[in-house]
């Protein structure tokens, strides 16, 4: 396998997480999303993601792109460990969580969005990153209410073993850290990620520990 990646993509970093879990061996190819106006336009890489967004994971003559796809096929074709609970309620509840990541906070605050209003709409370093926290609260203060007053959340998200929805929140509180989010009123969701970062799979899974790491 070998996953088109940039070290610092959240939704990369999900599938860095998926793939370390379950024990498979990958070859990375780094995709700088702002080297030379971003690699992820240049015509090598738009023949393998139309879409100039990362990751993509080509599996012998197949190249999926979508982090959750991606992490669903990878729990199609390699069960074990599973990253999904036994039955269709909890399945259902933690791709919820994941969901609440990549369709509700994180599609406002990629890199993309980012660039268009600091050099189309001319935003502020400042205003941007207020734009970025807002987004990030929004989504935390609903998570946070979720997790903290749920009986199934436990060391992670459900239960003590990572599943979809750890792989989903790690990297976004990630990225939140690095924009200075301030955690204090999220201490369900600081606590899990302190915990998936004693784990194995997600540290080497970690930005700083990729091979294009800056």
């Amino acid at each position: 396998m070998k996953l088109y990646s940039y070290f610092r993509s959240s939704a990369s970093y999900r599938v860095r997480i998926a793939l370390n879990l379950k024990g498979l061996s990958y070859e990375y190819a780094a995709v700088h999303l702002l080297r030379g106006g971003g690699e992820q336009f240049a015509p090598e890489y738009r023949r393998v993601g139309p879409d100039c967004i990362v990751p993509a994971l080509v599996d012998g003559d197949i190249t999926l792109q979508q982090s959750l796809a991606i992490i669903e096929y990878l729990e199609e074709t390699h069960p074990h460990p599973p990253l999904l609970p036994s039955t269709p309620a909890d399945r259902a509840y933690v791709r919820a969580i994941a969901l609440q990541v990549a369709c509700e906070i994180h599609p406002l605050n990629n890199l993309r969005v980012l660039k268009y209003l600091k050099h189309e709409l001319s935003v502020s370093d400042d205003a941007k990153d207020a734009w970025y926290q807002h987004w990030v609260r929004n989504g935390f203060d609903v998570l946070e209410s979720m997790l903290a007053d749920d009986p199934r959340t436990g060391k992670f998200v459900f239960g003590d073993t990572p599943t979809m929805a750890d792989l989903a929140l790690i990297p976004q509180v990630f990225n939140a850290q690095r924009f200075q989010v301030d955690m204090q009123p999220y201490p369900t969701i600081q606590r899990i990620y302190d915990e998936a970062m004693q784990h194995d799979a997600f540290m080497r899974a970690a930005p700083g520990q990729q091979p294009d790491a800056e």
